[in-house]
């Protein structure tokens, strides 16, 4: 839990050099709709999961649409993290990027991540692998992103002295508006209304995975109503949680309090 102790990140705005927010998340978590409500305010461009493709071609995981993301993306880490350290598309003042934390490998550098305003968005393990293995059948402990997004936090709050911004998705779900504007506040930038609606369908800026993952996003208009999820593990699941609880928890008590 943030407490007034603690050093919370604040950026400028500026339109030569644009406010980057990463938001590092693991896989089904909200993630694609916190894209929509930015990109659906006029002064914010986004990029959806820029590292898919290098890592993708690094690991040779069996993702769905792997080859198509390859093609797509490509596999150079150093042309995407210019791309995300860069400007904005059309000159926008803000420049929104969901991450996915098991994209960063181990032996990827991570000192241009000082040029963001890195946010991470946490969810209960246990809610993430259900949800998950509806989508992907095969997988282990690693794709769910826990460990890869405490490194990511622990690095960032070495390199800059800071409690970087932890929201769960939960919170954002039981009151958008709230949350969002307690989002805005903590990265120092304006909330704005239009963040809570967008229009239902594709975008151009939905990566080519999207027509495998993105099906109830593209039918949505808004953050769905929160639901309590009931839950049934397998043994082999509940290991797997319970290898990824404690990321999930330290990160947890430095949630922001909606």
């Amino acid at each position: 839990m943030q407490n007034k102790s603690q050093k919370v990140g604040s950026y400028p705005m500026n339109a030569q050099q644009p406010t980057r927010i990463a938001m590092w998340s693991g896989p089904r978590n909200i993630s694609t709709a916190m894209m929509r409500a930015f990109e659906n305010r006029a002064d914010c461009a986004v990029w959806d999961e820029p590292f898919y493709g290098p890592f993708l071609s690094q690991t040779g995981k069996p993702h769905p649409l792997a080859a198509e993301i390859i093609a797509d993306q490509g596999d150079d880490w150093q042309a995407v993290i210019d791309g995300v350290c860069g400007p904005a598309p059309d000159d926008k003042p803000l420049f929104y990027q969901k991450h996915m934390t098991h994209h960063m490998l181990p032996d990827l550098p991570l000192d241009w991540m000082d040029k963001l305003t890195n946010c991470f968005l946490i969810r209960d393990p246990a809610e993430v692998l259900t949800s998950y293995q509806v989508k992907r059948s095969e997988f282990d402990a690693s794709d769910l992103g826990f460990p890869q997004q405490l490194r990511l936090f622990n690095h960032v709050t070495e390199r800059s002295g800071r409690i970087p911004v932890v929201i769960e998705g939960k919170a954002i779900l039981k009151n958008p508006r709230k949350a969002l504007s307690v989002l805005c506040t903590a990265i120092n930038i304006p909330f704005d209304e239009d963040m809570l609606n967008w229009p239902v369908g594709v975008r151009d800026t939905d990566g080519v995975w999207g027509k495998h993952w993105y099906d109830r996003v593209w039918l949505s208009s808004g953050f769905s109503a929160f639901e309590p999820k009931v839950i049934s593990l397998s043994t082999e699941q509940q290991i797997m949680v319970d290898e990824c609880r404690p990321s999930f928890e330290t990160l947890y008590e430095h949630r922001l309090i909606v």
